[in-house]
């Protein structure tokens, strides 16, 4: 994968590879140390039910998808579900 600028993903859309739409990416959480990537933080589309969603969600209710399950980045950011 190319190298993305993080202020070009900032509110990107989020869709699983079975085309459900997740919602917007609200963050990235790393590593301070090793500046290792591991989560997107994603800010749910209302209309989608939580439960049917495999993936961790923080107290604020976001998603927790790892940044291991991004399998592309173009006019969304599409997850692996």
């Amino acid at each position: 994968m190319s190298d993305i600028l993080a202020e070009n993903l900032s509110g990107k859309s989020v869709m699983g590879s079975d085309g459900t739409e997740l919602g917007l990416l609200y963050n990235i959480t790393m590593d301070l140390k090793s500046g290792e990537l591991h989560d997107l933080v994603i800010e749910p589309d209302e209309e989608l039910p939580t439960r049917s969603v495999d993936f961790n969600i923080n107290e604020d209710g976001r998603f927790l998808v790892p940044v291991s399950r991004v399998q592309a980045v173009k006019d969304y950011i599409v997850v692996q579900r």
